[in-house]
């Protein structure tokens, strides 16, 4: 959209498009389907396991639609995750981004802590730990060792924060969770750190926000290329 398209454009309190992006745009990835989310484990980097055949094939679903559209071909950063299930993803995804683009690895990107419960059965983990009820508890941690809800979304915050000052202007793939995600979510729709939107993320799905200033803009959400039909 050129600088003449903005100003055709109505008021802003009658906008649904808006101006073209200018801010920083994170393109928030969440990884393939791992063991852990496909066995119910607790998936830290110990009970991870990384990529399951079907999680495989869905990051090859969306490197060869990021290849066919050529939509992330103005990226300028590519991070991923320290976890197995999204550096493993961050490989894949390689082949649909700008040549040379490599994934820098960042910790701060990775799901909420499961602390010493790290590889247990869910039902297992509830039944050592309990279930924190962070409605009541927002500093509840989900185990030893592990974090709380408040505790995440301020390692969350200040990541963006950090990825975004690094950044401006610019468009920057993440490889990231479902939770990181959420916490992003947050942010872009100004709510406490202690609200649970509950959103669904699917496995290799493209959430992109708009950071400018003071300013968010949810660009897509949940964002999937669907399996082929078998």
């Amino acid at each position: 959209m050129s600088d003449s398209e903005d100003r055709r454009l109505p008021p802003a309190g009658f906008r649904q498009r808006g101006p073209k992006p200018s801010g920083t745009r994170l393109l928030m990835i969440r990884h393939g389907e791992s063991y852990a989310n496909a066995d119910g484990l607790a998936g830290g980097p110990l009970g991870d396991g990384g990529l399951t055949p079907l999680g495989r094939r869905q990051a090859e679903t969306l490197v060869a639609r990021l290849v066919m559209s050529a939509e992330l071909s103005k990226a300028l950063a590519f991070y991923t995750s320290a976890l197995p299930r999204a550096i493993e993803t961050g490989e894949i995804l390689r082949a649909g981004l700008p040549n040379g683009l490599k994934p820098v690895v960042d910790a701060a990107l990775n799901e909420i802590s499961v602390g010493e419960g790290d590889g247990l059965p869910w039902a297992e983990y509830v039944e050592r730990y309990g279930t924190p009820d962070w409605d009541l508890e927002p500093n509840a941690l989900t185990a030893p060792g592990g974090e709380s809800l408040l505790g995440f979304h301020e390692r969350c915050r200040e990541a963006i924060e950090r990825l975004v000052a690094r950044h401006p202007h610019e468009q920057v793939v993440l490889v990231s969770h479902g939770g990181f995600i959420e916490q992003a979510m947050k942010i872009q729709q100004g709510v406490g750190p202690e609200v649970r939107l509950r959103p669904r993320i699917e496995n290799c799905s493209m959430t992109e926000i708009e950071f400018r200033e003071d300013w968010r803009r949810l660009l897509r959400y949940n964002d999937l290329a669907p399996l082929p039909a078998e």
